[in-house]
């Protein structure tokens, strides 16, 4: 087996490969551009498949592309973008001596892929549990923008393992030559793997939207809090503003206008008009 290891899609090296092996211009040109959606062709005597590994930045998810053309004795793998764990997982399978095939070299490098998939899932499972005991403690609007940046980011996931799960139904049923039949268990497994994946990606999607749902709410629960203060203050309020509107009329035959106690007096009616409404209020529970 011949394995070709291209990190740059620019690199001449593709194009004599190209006409060595007879690959078509078309898969040449996908290799050069990027954000090519996951796929499989086939073309004269090779298996084309683009590949959508991911990785973690932070918080957002980073998106490459990785290029397979498998020949009946050739691999060719070109990275399109900076991956770190991408080049990781090629430099521990590219040189192994103990793959002997061109196929089973394919089956570890998509099974690497596959597997890069885990620790963001994983991530994203501790961030929304993470952000579910946050959203009853403290809802804030850089709370919400969490919220929301992690549900694009599983909508980008979710369209990635689409379009994996379509290339590993691909070749689970294919019948090609250029895979062996003893690959086909190991072909299905790879297709479990991925429609595991995109359960949990679902399941993590409802989650979120549960937090969001818990949001709303919080802040609308909040909100009513508020209100209900304001409204028992402002009816507190009530019966010492309408007795000293009372008496701050300009008028002179007011009751207790020329008694000396009139102060206390009406300090007094304040005093009790207000502790018979908390009474009252606290009568009907709603204080």
């Amino acid at each position: 087996m011949q394995w070709h290891d291209i990190r740059d899609p620019q690199d001449p090296e593709l194009d004599r490969l190209a006409e060595r092996y007879n690959l078509h211009p078309l898969h040449i040109e996908d290799c050069r551009h990027r954000n090519q959606n996951a796929k499989i062709e086939e073309g004269h005597g090779y298996l084309f498949t683009v590949l959508k590994p991911v990785s973690l930045d932070n918080e957002s998810i980073v998106v490459c592309d990785l290029d397979l053309f498998l020949g009946p004795d050739y691999l060719i793998t070109v990275i399109e973008g900076d991956s770190p764990p991408v080049r990781h997982l090629l430099n521990s399978v590219c040189p192994d001596p103990k793959i002997p095939r061109a196929d089973q070299a394919y089956y570890r490098v998509v099974d690497g892929v596959v597997d890069l998939y885990l620790p963001v899932l994983d991530h994203y499972a501790e961030s929304i549990d993470e952000l579910e005991d946050l959203v009853l403690e403290n809802p804030t609007p850089a709370l919400l923008a969490r919220i929301f940046e992690t549900k694009r980011n599983l909508i980008l996931l979710r369209r990635v393992l689409v379009n994996t799960r379509d290339v590993a139904n691909h070749l689970q049923r294919s019948e090609s030559g250029l895979i062996q039949r003893d690959m086909w268990p190991f072909l299905r497994d790879i297709y479990d793997h991925v429609a595991r994946n995109l359960d949990t990606v679902e399941m993590l999607r409802d989650l979120l939207t549960g937090s969001l749902d818990v949001y709303l709410s919080s802040v609308a629960n909040r909100t009513n809090q508020v209100m209900k203060v304001l409204t028992v203050l402002g009816t507190v309020a009530l019966p010492m503003l309408v007795l000293s509107s009372f008496w701050g009329m300009n008028l002179k035959d007011l009751p207790l206008v020329d008694s000396p106690h009139a102060t206390l007096i009406v300090t007094g009616l304040m005093a009790a008009s207000t502790a018979a409404l908390l009474i009252v209020l606290r009568f009907f529970r709603w204080l």
